[in-house]
Protein backbone atom coordinates (compact mmCIF):
# COMPACT_ATOMS: atom_id res chain seq x y z
CA UNK A 1 0.00 0.00 0.00
CA UNK A 2 1.00 3.56 -1.00
CA UNK A 3 2.53 5.88 1.93
CA UNK A 4 1.21 9.27 2.61
CA UNK A 5 3.35 12.10 2.76
CA UNK A 6 2.58 15.37 4.23
CA UNK A 7 5.34 18.24 4.45
CA UNK A 8 5.31 22.39 6.03
CA UNK A 9 8.39 24.52 5.56
CA UNK A 10 8.40 26.27 9.89
CA UNK A 11 10.27 29.72 9.84
CA UNK A 12 12.70 28.72 12.68
CA UNK A 13 15.66 26.60 13.33
CA UNK A 14 16.21 22.84 13.27
CA UNK A 15 16.87 22.51 17.04
CA UNK A 16 13.45 25.03 17.93
CA UNK A 17 11.54 22.58 15.57
CA UNK A 18 12.33 19.43 16.83
CA UNK A 19 12.18 20.57 20.89
CA UNK A 20 8.70 21.88 20.08
CA UNK A 21 7.92 18.56 18.21
CA UNK A 22 9.27 15.82 20.64
CA UNK A 23 9.01 17.67 24.49
CA UNK A 24 5.56 16.67 25.84
CA UNK A 25 5.19 20.01 27.11
CA UNK A 26 4.93 21.57 23.60
CA UNK A 27 2.81 18.60 21.99
CA UNK A 28 0.31 19.24 23.99
CA UNK A 29 -0.11 23.24 23.06
CA UNK A 30 -0.64 22.04 19.39
CA UNK A 31 -1.32 18.32 18.83
CA UNK A 32 -4.52 18.57 17.22
CA UNK A 33 -6.54 19.42 13.73
CA UNK A 34 -9.33 21.52 14.63
CA UNK A 35 -9.60 24.15 17.44
CA UNK A 36 -12.33 21.92 18.67
CA UNK A 37 -9.81 19.32 20.08
CA UNK A 38 -7.24 19.17 21.90
CA UNK A 39 -4.19 16.93 23.57
CA UNK A 40 -4.03 17.44 27.23
CA UNK A 41 -1.65 14.95 27.63
CA UNK A 42 1.73 13.52 26.14
CA UNK A 43 4.35 11.57 27.17
CA UNK A 44 7.75 10.81 25.16
CA UNK A 45 10.52 8.37 26.31
CA UNK A 46 12.83 9.34 23.29
CA UNK A 47 14.63 6.27 22.86
CA UNK A 48 14.70 3.23 21.03
CA UNK A 49 12.27 0.93 22.14
CA UNK A 50 10.64 3.97 23.74
CA UNK A 51 7.31 5.39 24.00
CA UNK A 52 5.01 8.06 22.55
CA UNK A 53 2.08 8.34 24.15
CA UNK A 54 -0.70 11.68 23.15
CA UNK A 55 -3.89 11.70 24.30
CA UNK A 56 -6.44 13.48 21.55
CA UNK A 57 -9.98 14.25 22.47
CA UNK A 58 -12.62 16.57 21.24
CA UNK A 59 -12.94 19.29 23.65
CA UNK A 60 -16.62 18.57 24.34
CA UNK A 61 -15.82 15.11 25.66
CA UNK A 62 -17.87 13.26 22.89
CA UNK A 63 -14.93 11.68 21.63
CA UNK A 64 -10.90 10.60 22.34
CA UNK A 65 -7.93 8.31 21.94
CA UNK A 66 -4.75 7.59 22.72
CA UNK A 67 -2.17 8.03 20.01
CA UNK A 68 1.01 5.69 20.65
CA UNK A 69 4.39 4.91 19.19
CA UNK A 70 7.04 2.69 19.72
CA UNK A 71 10.39 4.25 18.65
CA UNK A 72 12.30 2.12 15.75
CA UNK A 73 15.36 4.74 15.07
CA UNK A 74 16.33 8.09 16.16
CA UNK A 75 18.80 10.15 14.79
CA UNK A 76 18.58 13.54 17.34
CA UNK A 77 17.31 16.61 15.14
CA UNK A 78 17.41 14.91 12.05
CA UNK A 79 14.94 12.25 12.38
CA UNK A 80 12.68 9.48 13.97
CA UNK A 81 11.23 6.30 12.80
CA UNK A 82 8.16 4.59 15.40
CA UNK A 83 5.37 1.66 15.00
CA UNK A 84 2.17 2.16 16.10
CA UNK A 85 -0.21 0.04 17.95
CA UNK A 86 -1.71 -1.46 14.32
CA UNK A 87 1.92 -2.07 13.06
CA UNK A 88 1.88 0.84 10.68
CA UNK A 89 5.33 2.93 10.50
CA UNK A 90 6.09 6.87 10.68
CA UNK A 91 8.69 8.55 9.91
CA UNK A 92 9.77 12.33 11.04
CA UNK A 93 12.27 14.14 8.82
CA UNK A 94 13.68 17.63 10.09
CA UNK A 95 15.83 19.39 7.38
CA UNK A 96 17.69 22.42 8.20
CA UNK A 97 17.23 25.18 5.14
CA UNK A 98 19.03 27.90 7.28
CA UNK A 99 16.35 30.28 9.06
CA UNK A 100 13.79 27.36 7.91
CA UNK A 101 13.39 24.11 8.84
CA UNK A 102 11.62 21.46 6.50
CA UNK A 103 9.86 18.46 8.24
CA UNK A 104 8.33 15.59 6.26
CA UNK A 105 6.06 13.48 7.61
CA UNK A 106 5.86 9.96 5.78
CA UNK A 107 2.96 7.21 6.97
CA UNK A 108 1.29 3.99 6.43
CA UNK A 109 -2.03 4.55 5.60
CA UNK A 110 -4.93 2.76 8.15
CA UNK A 111 -7.66 0.96 6.35
CA UNK A 112 -10.83 2.95 7.63
CA UNK A 113 -10.60 5.87 6.46
CA UNK A 114 -9.69 7.50 2.71
CA UNK A 115 -6.20 8.68 1.99
CA UNK A 116 -7.10 11.74 1.46
CA UNK A 117 -9.16 12.26 4.69
CA UNK A 118 -6.19 10.66 6.55
CA UNK A 119 -3.61 13.28 4.34
CA UNK A 120 -5.68 16.63 5.32
CA UNK A 121 -5.74 15.45 8.90
CA UNK A 122 -2.17 14.54 9.71
CA UNK A 123 -1.44 18.01 7.51
CA UNK A 124 -3.76 20.29 9.77
CA UNK A 125 -2.48 18.81 12.34
CA UNK A 126 1.39 19.92 11.35
CA UNK A 127 -0.20 22.94 9.73
CA UNK A 128 -1.07 23.55 13.55
CA UNK A 129 2.24 22.89 14.57
CA UNK A 130 3.65 25.22 12.22
CA UNK A 131 1.51 28.00 13.57
CA UNK A 132 2.82 27.08 17.45
CA UNK A 133 6.33 27.18 16.35
CA UNK A 134 5.83 30.30 14.31
CA UNK A 135 3.77 32.24 17.24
Amino acid sequence: MERILIQATILADRQKVWDYYTLPEHITKWNFATDDWQCPMASNDMRVGGKYSARMEAKDGSFGFDFEGIYDEIKIGEKFTYTLGDGRKVTVAFQDLGDTTDVTINFDPESENSIDLQREGWQAILNNFKKYVES
